[in-house]
């Protein structure tokens, strides 16, 4: 079978690879659909692993696919449902993973795509306890979406955020895949969204999708237009994933008693903090990782609900090495999601 592997830093090729062994006791062989593009995968690509790896390694950390076996004891999924893939190898026995926060897990084993051989192929085989059925009425192109994008906004939104309808939100980078689902899941409850994008194309997507202030950073100091549309109060929650370039005025944008939300940091891994702001407005700073299986489960309920994810482009997997310069130079408005 082919798999998009990485050969070495910024090299990806096309391969031939052996076929896996059909399934073992308590997995799940299935032959994958559609692949989502993530910045975890730009950076895998970069070579900023953050841990050892050993290369060549098979690309792709999100998506969808076609269960074609099942091993003895699996009755989780059966041959011919749709399904996706949760990336971590969670032990499934530590105190996190016992309580639901696989994300957290104490013995993680890696990221698939990351860390270890990921989705990029033609059949992948992996445990049942990292495989969820996809409801009827989601694609696969839109299941790919799942665990790096939806559940990651759940996670950050709902777990950690705590967002509740009526209150008013900066989502930064409106035109992201988790900037753009995080407009739709915060709109489904009732919220003021204030967005970010850096072009002029993307605010008037971003209005379409139901933010309603979009703010062309390149153009205008967001903060101070956040503070002007809050009759200077700042709002509830800020969806922080972007880093030094928008951390002083995020925190900046905050109401007193205000909670910061971050799942990441593209431009850069420093950033300084007025500590004087933060404890006499007594803001929250709250960090947040990936996704639970629960988190994953949620959102395919979402989506099943009709909350959907923003597709840019569906493109053949051949095209993903282009995709990735894509995402690099921001160039995307919602997910880029391949197709085998």
């Amino acid at each position: 079978m082919r798999a998009l592997r990485l050969i070495e830093e910024e090299q990806l090729s096309f391969d031939e690879i052996a076929d896996p062994p059909p399934p073992g006791a308590g997995d799940v062989l299935l032959r994958m659909q559609a692949l989502s593009l993530n910045h975890i995968d730009l950076f895998g690509v970069r070579g900023m692993a953050f841990a050892k790896r050993q290369l060549p390694l098979i690309v792709g950390v999100e998506g969808s696919g076609i269960v074609e076996a099942v091993g003895p004891g699996v009755d989780r999924v059966q041959p011919g449902d749709l399904a996706i893939v949760y990336p971590g190898l969670f032990c499934g026995v530590c105190r996190r993973c016992k309580a639901g926060q696989e994300n957290l897990c104490e013995d993680i084993g890696g990221i698939m795509g990351f860390h270890v051989d990921g989705l990029a192929r033609e059949r992948v085989a992996v445990p049942a306890a990292r495989v969820l059925k996809v409801p009827d009425g989601v694609s696969a192109v839109q299941a790919a979406c799942t665990t790096v994008t939806f559940a990651t906004v759940q996670h950050m939104l709902f777990d950690n955020a705590q967002l509740e309808p009526g209150e008013t939100i900066l989502i930064h980078a409106g035109g992201s895949g988790i900037g753009s689902t995080a407009i739709r899941m915060a709109k489904a409850i009732g919220c003021t969204v204030i967005t970010t994008v850096g072009s002029a194309d993307k605010t008037e997507k971003a209005a379409a999708l139901g933010a309603d202030h979009v703010i062309d950073y390149r153009a205008e100091r967001f903060e101070g237009r956040v503070r002007r549309l809050t009759g200077r109060q700042g709002v509830d929650v800020v969806f922080e994933h972007v880093g030094p370039d928008t951390w002083p005025g995020s925190l900046l944008s905050l109401r007193r008693g205000g909670r910061l939300v971050t799942c990441g940091s593209t431009s850069g891994v420093s950033a300084p903090t007025n500590l004087y702001s933060l404890f006499q407005q007594q803001l929250r700073i709250i960090g947040s990782f990936g996704s639970s299986v629960r988190n994953c489960r949620e959102s395919l309920d979402k989506m099943a609900a009709g909350i959907l994810p923003v597709i840019d482009s569906e493109i053949a997997i051949e095209d993903f090495p282009t995709a990735i310069e894509r995402l690099r130079n921001r160039d995307v408005f919602g997910k880029i999601v391949a197709r085998f």
